[in-house]
C-alpha cells in the first residue's frame, strides 16, 4: 500500500521536512509538493525519485526548469490522487 505525502511546508521548514521524508519514503509512495515547498524541486533527494507532483497553481515560480521527474497536475488530478490513497500524510 503506497502513501501519498503532501509537502506543504514554508520555505524555512522545507529542508527539515525533506530530511524527515527521506526516512519515511518507500519506493511506491507518491509526493505532491505544494506552496513554498515547490522551490526545493531541485533537492538532491527529490531528484532521485521517479515522479513528483506539483499543482499547476504553484508552478509560476518555477521558470523554465527542465526536470524530468515532475508531473504538473490540476486540482481534479490532486483530488483523484487523494481518493486513490487510504494513507495520506501532510508534512508542514
Amino acid at each position: 500500500m503506497s502513501t501519498l505525502f503532501l509537502i506543504q511546508s514554508d520555505f524555512a521548514a522545507t529542508p527539515h521536512i525533506l530530511n524527515k521524508l527521506q526516512s519515511l519514503y518507500m519506493q511506491d509512495d507518491f509526493i505532491i509538493l505544494m506552496g513554498e515547498a515547490v522551490q526545493f524541486i531541485t533537492d538532491a533527494f527529490l531528484q532521485t525519485l521517479n515522479k513528483i507532483y506539483l499543482l499547476e497553481t504553484d508552478c509560476d515560480t518555477l521558470m523554465n526548469l527542465d526536470i524530468k521527474n515532475i508531473e504538473i497536475i490540476q486540482y481534479q488530478d490532486f483530488a483523484k490522487l487523494c481518493i486513490q490513497h487510504t494513507r495520506c500524510i501532510s508534512l508542514k
